[in-house]
């Protein structure tokens, strides 16, 4: 190992330390990020400016990892595995920080009326980062796609978010009676249905919205289900898929429409295995 290379018992504590902050800074608590160095320099006996430059190796890796990232630590992504490894342990035995990133959040009317649709990054003049190629091997390697769906906790928060923004919509273009008519299907009903939210547009042709959600940025993978994509297909004219990004803290959304493949490169994930 040279003087360089953190161990992952470094790691670990430059990652607890990162977290922390975080924990403070998405719950809008004050912390001191000079103390909180210090106190890591004292654990490592690392530099400032080294102790400084792995915070920002633990952002690109949480970005990596479709986890929301400090302000003040911008993203340098010459980072080893070994630290993406050490989040992993962190997030292991911490299973519950997920769900309570936006628990206190009050989701409702106002908040859906606020929430920025932009344009797909697919649809933008500009070119991926450089670095997605690191990004996309640390979410297939990790699952974070997987992770994402299953925190049950959080796609019923975007879902939600959604449901209100349809029938808001709907109301401020004097549609109450279809407004009255949304329906949250994947709550009533169950999933199945290949869509989550049954809105209409404001001349009253149906909008079928299957709607996926991450704290993670606007290229965090997801996972979509074959029933999903085959009710996409048949269904083309109505049916829309609400990618939501950045939730834990300023949800921001973008539409795909159909056919899929035109936006995102779609990977099999499992196979059923059956007797013959």
């Amino acid at each position: 190992m040279t003087s360089e290379d953190w161990s992952d018992s470094e790691n670990d504590a430059a990652v607890a330390s990162y977290f922390s902050m975080l924990s403070n800074e998405l719950s809008e608590h004050s912390y001191n990020k000079a103390a909180n160095n210090r106190l890591l320099q004292e654990k490592t006996g690392r530099s400032r400016g080294s102790i400084e430059f792995k915070h920002c190796n633990v952002s690109a890796a949480a970005k990596s990892f479709g986890l929301p990232i400090i302000k003040g630590y911008q993203p340098r992504f010459k980072f080893q595995m070994s630290l993406a490894e050490a989040i992993a342990r962190w997030l292991a035995r911490h299973p519950e920080w997920e769900a309570g990133l936006f628990q206190s959040k009050q989701l409702g009317m106002a908040e859906a009326s606020s929430l920025f649709i932009g344009v797909a990054p697919t649809l933008r003049n500009t070119p991926p980062p450089d670095d997605l190629g690191l990004m996309q091997a640390v979410a297939r390697r990790f699952d974070v796609a997987g992770r994402d769906e299953r925190n049950r906790a959080l796609g019923r928060a975007g879902e939600e978010l959604v449901f209100h923004r349809e029938r808001t919509q709907l109301t401020q273009q004097g549609r109450n009676d279809l407004a009255n008519r949304v329906r949250w299907v994947s709550q009533e009903d169950g999933d199945g249905a290949g869509y989550d939210i049954a809105s209409f547009t404001q001349e009253g042709r149906e909008r079928l919205i299957e709607v996926k959600t991450t704290n993670g940025w606007e290229r965090t993978p997801f996972h979509i289900s074959r029933n999903e994509l085959e009710v996409a297909k048949a269904r083309r004219e109505d049916w829309h898929l609400f990618r939501l990004y950045e939730f834990a803290r300023s949800p921001k959304a973008f539409e795909l429409r159909p056919p899929l493949e035109s936006h995102v490169a779609l990977t099999a994930t499992s196979y059923l295995a059956s007797f013959g």
